[in-house]
């Protein structure tokens, strides 16, 4: 299994690639905690190459959301994987994820 990752893409774009679960959450927390704190202009993050998420990942983006706030960042996601978009339904979150074009 390869590590997930987060990776700069251009300015203010990331990419994520391999799973978002329980046990992949805290490493990405931490990473993009590190970069939203370090933002200073509006980000995205494309998820094309996550090969599986839960609900924890879906957490996590919220979170992002939070902290993207608090900092007064932009933040949108782009590409959320089927697995994820299912569970933001489910959970009537579909609404309040920013998506990107």
């Amino acid at each position: 299994m390869t590590p997930t990752k987060i990776t700069q893409q251009v300015d203010g774009q990331f990419e994520i690639k391999g799973e978002i679960n329980a046990n992949t959450v805290p490493e990405l927390w931490r990473a993009a905690s590190s970069l939203i704190n370090g933002a200073n202009a509006d980000m995205v993050f494309d998820l094309h190459a996550v090969t599986r998420s839960d609900s924890a990942g879906l957490a996590l983006l919220v979170e992002w959301m939070r902290q993207a706030r608090d900092k007064n960042v932009g933040i949108k996601f782009r590409n959320l994987p089927e697995q994820m978009m299912a569970i933001a339904k489910v959970s009537d979150l579909e609404e309040i994820i920013p998506l990107a074009d």
